[in-house]
């Protein structure tokens, strides 16, 4: 290890006196430093050129389907013949950038292959400086390219430079350093993120679940992983289980063609459905309620000062008159019939006592009469218009409209935030809390492993569970699993539990045959082709 460290660091002290000898001849010739165009084919020739690089990969269109098959034989001479097929084998395996495009456009390069060829630091450095150039690219893939702990350190400062880039596979490149989980960061702008036949064992899978979530972090970037063709056991399994505890944003997980058996199996069955909570993560869970709970009586105050500045003032009044002005009228109506009343009562009884006493008290009874009829007939018009003008004041909206004023103010006003795991609706038995599980996950491919009937027996009752959570549901909100693969596992081959899990998978699989393609592409990368 000493002798190979030494190496390494004269390697690089060298490659440093290269770059430094570069530096100054530039200097001395007065060349500038050369602007990428966006064309990957002219910037990587003009950058490899400068470099010094005696032999440059050439930059070529990916050819789709097989390789083009060497003609039959039509000339005569069977030397030609030999010869043309020579040289066809020796252009198929030298170096070279294949390259997708979106269209004939040159700058619209989408996805680029390094298959086959040693890629080393210099090289690296060029890449370093095309690829970013690159406004159209989606996708790298490095097979089997001899990537070591140092190179694979200079890819991870490459990637948050290229702004389009959202997956990477990395094939055949096994690490010492098991550095694959660095890829998992919050600065990562990957979505996507493919590590087959890398020779990851568990160990490695321990660090990526770490990175996939913690009690105290949750990587919320990272969309689809396979690790499919590897060296994971049960180990490993239990390891990203953990890690599929508290994330929620992994849609896709295949652990194709490892050694995971049933300890493995139900360890990641057991996050797909209800799991109780350990005692750190119920003192979190308490932590995180309790700061939860003190900004929304910080929030709560502030909002309704941020709604109250931003209606103005008469509004305000409006809508307090508006709540009250009906109900007062209708009270002070009924009061004024009531008073109304009782003093016609007693009108009719001064009357009769008036008309035995002569006609000219019936007649000043009559002329008062009709006076307060006047003055009653005035009372009961006077509520009506004295809301009028009350009413024609500041806006013509009513109270319904105005309250859908605040409601929108408070919307716009508070953003939405991702909810911690942890502060999802759990349940409490037997003295722990049960969290629903992990619903996010929809496709988990576990093909060619070593799980029996046991570890079907947990998959089967997740997918019922599931299955029963989304029928009662009403389809809200996050629905489970919609693909599980479990083919060509050590189960009997008529097992009923396979078949029950495959007839209510059928049912929830929106796309049973794309399902199916996808395993069977996973199972053309564990061959290499």
């Amino acid at each position: 290890m000493g002798k190979k460290g030494e190496r390494g660091a004269r390697d690089k002290a060298a490659a440093l006196e290269e770059e430094a000898r570069n530096a100054a001849r530039k200097a001395e010739h007065g060349e500038e430093e050369y602007q990428c165009v966006g064309i990957l084919e002219q910037d990587f020739t003009e950058l490899c050129t400068r470099a010094g690089f005696q032999e440059i990969p050439k930059v070529v269109l990916r050819p789709h389907g097989h390789p083009v098959a060497v003609p039959e034989e039509t000339d005569p001479q069977a030397e030609q013949s030999i010869l043309a097929q020579i040289q066809c084998k020796y252009a198929y395996f030298r170096p070279t950038i294949q390259v997708e495009q979106e269209h004939e456009d040159p700058k619209s390069a989408r996805e680029v292959f390094l298959r086959g060829w040693k890629v080393e630091e210099k090289m690296l450095s060029v890449l370093a400086k095309c690829l970013p150039a690159l406004g159209h690219l989606q996708a790298i893939h490095l097979w089997k390219v001899g990537l070591t702990d140092l190179t694979f350190a200079s890819l991870l400062t490459i990637l948050p430079s290229c702004a389009s880039l959202k997956m990477l596979a990395l094939e055949g490149n096994p690490l010492p350093e098991r550095s694959f989980y660095k890829l998992i960061s919050e600065d990562s702008p990957l979505a996507h993120l493919f590590l087959r036949n890398n020779e990851m064992d568990d160990e490695a899978a321990g660090l990526i679940g770490r990175a996939l979530a913690s009690l105290k972090s949750s990587h919320q970037g990272l969309a689809s992983l396979s690790l499919s063709c590897n060296h994971i056991t049960d180990v490993g399994a239990a390891h990203l289980a953990n890690g599929l505890r508290l994330n929620r944003s992994l849609l896709s997980l295949s652990l194709a063609s490892n050694r995971i058996g049933d300890e493995g199996a139900l360890k990641l069955a057991e996050v797909l459905g209800p799991f109780a909570l350990t005692h750190a993560e119920v003192v979190e869970r308490r932590r995180l309620l309790l700061e939860k709970e003190a900004q929304e009586r910080v929030r709560l105050p502030q909002r309704q000062a941020d709604v109250k500045s931003e209606r103005p003032s008469s509004h305000v009044s409006n809508t307090a008159i508006d709540k009250l002005q009906p109900a007062k009228a209708a009270k002070s109506l009924n009061k004024k019939k009531e008073l109304a009343a009782k003093k016609e009562e007693k009108e009719k009884e001064k009357e009769k006592g008036l008309l035995t006493g002569g006609g000219a008290m019936v007649q000043a009874a009559a002329a008062a009469q009709a006076k307060k009829e006047e003055a009653k007939q005035a009372k009961k018009a006077a509520p009506a218009t004295e809301q009028k003008p009350v009413r024609g004041k500041g806006t013509k909206s009513g109270p319904k409209d105005k309250r859908a004023q605040i409601l929108e103010v408070e919307q716009v006003s508070e953003p939405t935030e991702a909810v911690n795991p942890l502060l999802e609706q759990a349940e409490h038995r037997d003295g722990k809390v049960f969290l629903p599980g992990n619903h996010v996950l929809l496709y988990l491919n576990l093909m060619r492993n070593q799980i029996t009937e046991e570890g079907l027996k947990a998959f089967l009752a997740v997918v019922e569970q599931q299955s029963s959570r989304g029928a009662h549901g009403g389809g809200k909100g996050p629905t489970g699993l919609l693909h599980l693969s479990l083919g060509k596992n050590h189960y009997p081959a008529d097992s009923k539990t396979f078949a029950r899990i495959q007839e209510l998978m059928a049912t929830r699989d929106p796309l049973p045959k794309a399902g199916a393609r996808v395993a069977a592409e996973e199972d053309l990368a564990a061959s290499g082709t």
